[in-house]
């Protein structure tokens, strides 16, 4: 594998003047936008996203960009501009969807568990797929289908039982997991339900995790989703597309990853034995690297035996990926002092212990108004930020072309209030 800054475009750059996101300045933002803030590069979405295209070029793809990773509206606006498709875990991700100006055949709309006024959202819309994730699920979009007197869309999800080596919260196709049916059930669910009216076969789904970072579970998935729609074919069901999921990795460690063009190299020959276009959904490999969440130091303070803090503005309330998954974010000052790095448990104001982002991290020294950027935070990061301690959600700020522009404003306690009595 070679090493991921030889591949993938990194918009956040130092410089003599400090930090830039494709050389717009970090600081000149923060200065008139105040922290915590999220940057984003646009240039780095489209060639995250032209990047995975290219490496499925020479087979039939679509690729629905997974809204779960970063659903802010001007972010699923540009990656719609750009020729991607949508995938959506819920209905207010498929309004969303639409709302950005994705056509409803555009969108696959998967989630374990959905509702019946999510369903009956999904099959009035016409979207393009629903992804059911249990025989009874199946069930229960076709009583729906019936009754508004369409046939709906579907797709099953199976559960292969592998492996994705990521971290166990973020791995969603083992036998142990909540998500899909048994691989060995599948092809009899399909059988039974292959003429129920109210529903239409269209495709078969699997995503195995998130996170992923060798190309063998990626295989291993390929292999049990065309053996499955192999024998499908068999029975009669007219397949029109298989649905590989997501789940590429990024590294955020700056360790080799597997590329694009490498994961295409492994499942490709795969597809190859059904032939009919396959549906990807990445998310986190096309927004991951392209965020920042800027915030600033407003404590420092030194135990006596020698461990120091760096208390920030910005939290789990803002980023969560380090509280939920002990995630590994490279986390660097936006203009650094002079002086040798100093061990810095990097921590937020929360209430809480977890409310950490690294724990003795060698940094340059850091004092009270200075600013940090955590990095690879466009995937997971404001989407699932909270408002725990009452803090305010974020303002998120995108760069394109050398300009910067506020495509979500800075939430306020009244915004925060207005659901209350």
């Amino acid at each position: 594998m070679i090493p991921c800054e030889k591949l993938v475009y990194l918009p956040f750059q130092p410089t003599t003047d400090g930090l830039v996101c494709d050389g717009v300045s970090v600081r000149a933002i923060a200065a008139q936008v105040g922290t915590p803030v999220y940057i984003y590069s646009a240039a780095a979405i489209r060639e995250a996203y032209r990047s995975i295209d290219a490496a499925f070029a020479e087979y039939p793809h679509a690729i629905h960009y997974a809204l779960k990773a970063n659903s802010t509206l001007a972010i699923a606006r540009l990656l719609k501009a750009i020729g991607s498709r949508a995938d959506a875990n819920s209905g207010g991700e498929v309004e969303v969807a639409l709302r950005a100006g994705f056509a409803p055949s555009d969108i696959v709309f998967t989630g374990v568990g959905k509702t019946r006024d999510e369903h009956e959202f999904a099959i009035v819309q016409d979207v393009g797929t629903i992804n059911a994730e249990s025989a009874g699920e199946l069930d229960r979009i076709a009583a729906i289908g019936r009754a508004l007197g369409k046939d709906a869309r579907v797709a099953l999800r199976v559960n292969p039982d592998i492996d994705a080596k990521s971290h166990p919260n973020i791995s969603t196709g083992m036998k142990s997991n909540k998500f899909g049916v048994p691989l060995q059930d599948a092809r009899q669910i399909y059988r039974e339900r292959r003429s129920l009216q109210g529903i239409r076969f269209v495709g078969v789904h699997i995503h195995i995790g998130s996170q992923i970072t060798t190309t063998d579970p990626l295989r291993r998935a390929a292999e049990a989703l065309t053996s499955l729609a192999l024998e499908l074919r068999d029975d009669g069901v007219a397949l029109e597309h298989m649905d590989l999921g997501g789940g590429l990795g990024i590294a955020y460690e700056g360790r080799p990853m597997i590329t694009p063009m490498e994961y295409a190299s492994v499942v490709v020959p795969e597809l190859r034995r059904v032939g009919i276009p396959v549906v990807l959904e990445p998310g986190r490999a096309i927004v991951g690297h392209a965020g920042a969440l800027v915030g600033t130091v407003v404590d420092t303070k030194e135990y006596p035996d020698g461990r120091r803090f760096a208390v920030l503005d910005a939290g789990m309330t803002e980023l969560m990926r380090p509280a939920l998954y002990g995630s590994f974010h490279r986390i660097v000052p936006v203009v650094p002092r002079a002086g040798s790095v100093i061990a810095f448990d990097i921590v937020g104001p929360i209430c809480e212990s977890s409310d950490v982002f690294a724990r003795a991290r060698d940094i340059e020294p850091l004092e009270v108004d200075d600013l940090v950027a955590v990095l690879d935070t466009g995937a997971y990061g404001a989407v699932m930020a909270s408002n725990y301690n009452r803090h305010l959600l974020a303002p998120e700020v995108l760069v394109d072309n050398g300009q910067w522009q506020i495509i979500r404003r800075r939430q306020t306690l009244d915004d925060v209030l207005a659901l209350e009595s």
